[in-house]
């Protein structure tokens, strides 16, 4: 019977596209729309697409041989899986009409894609549908982003289930509490310009959840040997290729706050990748390539809420302190019995929390007229909804994800056995290998 359930809700799916073609015009009045946003949002939705099979590329690379294919997959089945998801319903949870205080769009407002043509997001210049299709890639880099907590632990059907039940019940709530006008986060005044809590933040506190509750590998080596370091110098390229469609993008423009936020987004990056060096250095090891694309991913992860709201300069200190925090906690986490695979908590938890932490600081309504001054230009009203948003956002990502994983272990087990982990997932889960 289980066997048979996957292949039903396909069909469930193709009698939904009959009953619900999408050929309909929205009955609200159409915008003019715009031609270079709409060409700059294709390229930027194109471009984010390509970070998934970057982040594959970068974890895959990252693991043991014997596991390099089901790593691999477990990002790059997230393309599917939650496009379908979100086309069905996922997108008019996050941004349909409020129903749930804040928390939860209406499903009825574009389920199936309806109400998508002949109108543009939100009064602007772009069409809904290009929007919808644009925050698909968000939701689909999400999940694979937990993966790398669980690497080489994992049983790839219970993960399918998994990520399907953190896409509704934790990322969508999420999403729609701090992008849609009617959020709760949002009215609250939290800045999140490209999803550094919405992403970031959760991705890394479901990871540790994950990390905890796998529990350790079987067979942890003392020392663990990449399989691939090429892989990972490449799903950092296109990570921080993807990268400007992510941030520059979510300016929804093709203007000079887009600019800006390439621009702060190259910077941060960058001085991450260098503060990861020199820190290693300062410690007494060697400067290493794994080193520096972590450093590069980490500046990423922390300069994406705060991209279109602070300056280049104040980028830099994004960049160079986040890395900083973020090597110390690895160095923390390696102490401990915390099995997180891949750093997936240090790197993209404390990266996101310290881009939401530090875009409290640096936001300045000098780049964003419709941001808000931080810390550094003398106010403290966004610092502090910035402190309560993480703390409630930590919560509900951390215990949230936590009671997923039961249910989802109930439901079908999660951890392979020990002679499979042996073995290693890509024969044992997949029937492939290097």
């Amino acid at each position: 019977m289980k066997k048979i359930v996957p292949f039903l809700i396909l069909v469930i799916v193709v009698i939904l596209a009959l009953v619900y073609p999408g050929a309909t015009v929205a009955a609200k009045p159409a915008t003019t729309y715009n031609g270079a946003d709409i060409a700059w949002m294709l390229i930027s939705t194109a471009l984010v697409l390509l970070m998934t099979p970057g982040l594959a590329f970068f974890y895959g690379g990252m693991v043991r041989k014997k596991n390099v294919i089901s790593t691999m997959l477990q990002s790059f089945v997230c393309m599917g899986l939650i496009t379908i998801i979100w086309v069905v319903f996922g997108f008019s949870m996050a941004f349909g009409d409020d129903i749930g205080g804040g928390f939860l769009g209406n499903p009825k407002t574009f389920f199936m894609m309806q109400n998508t043509l002949g109108v543009a997001w939100l009064g602007g210049t772009i069409p809904v549908i290009l929007f919808a299709m644009f925050q698909l890639k968000f939701a689909v880099i999400t999940p694979a982003l937990i993966t790398g907590a669980f690497a080489e632990r994992i049983r790839f059907n219970s993960y399918l289930i998994f990520i399907t039940l953190f896409i509704v019940i934790i990322y969508i709530p999420l999403a729609h509490a701090t992008w849609h006008p009617d959020g709760f986060f949002f009215k609250m005044g939290v800045l999140d310009f490209a999803g550094g809590t919405v992403v970031h933040m959760s991705a890394g506190w479901a990871a540790l959840a994950s990390a905890l509750y796998l529990k350790k590998r079987n067979e942890v080596p003392e020392a663990h040997t990449p399989a691939r370091i090429s892989y990972v110098i490449l799903g950092t390229g296109l990570l921080w290729f993807g990268w400007f469609g992510f941030n520059a993008g979510s300016a929804l423009a093709s203007g000079e706050l887009a600019a800006t936020a390439l621009a702060t987004t190259t910077t941060a990056s960058a001085a991450a990748a260098m503060s990861w060096i020199f820190f290693d250095i300062l410690r007494g090891k060697k400067p290493s390539a794994m080193g520096a694309c972590i450093g590069a991913v980490v500046g990423l992860v922390a300069v994406t809420p705060a991209a279109g709201f602070i300056t280049v300069s104040s980028s830099l200190i994004v960049g160079i302190v986040s890395a900083v925090v973020s090597n110390l906690v690895v160095i923390w986490r390696s102490k401990t019995n915390i099995d997180d695979t891949l750093d997936v908590f240090p790197c993209h938890g404390v990266g996101g929390m310290m881009g939401m932490l530090l875009t409290g600081v640096f936001a300045s309504k000098g780049v964003n007229a419709a941001g808000a001054d931080g810390l550094f230009y003398g106010e403290i009203t966004l610092f502090l909804q910035h402190l309560k948003a993480l703390v409630a956002v930590s919560a509900f990502a951390f215990f949230g994800a936590l009671l997923l994983l039961k249910v989802t272990d109930l439901i079908s087990p999660l951890r392979v056995t020990p002679e499979e982990e042996i073995a290693g997932l890509d024969m044992t889960q997949h029937d492939e290998e290097l």
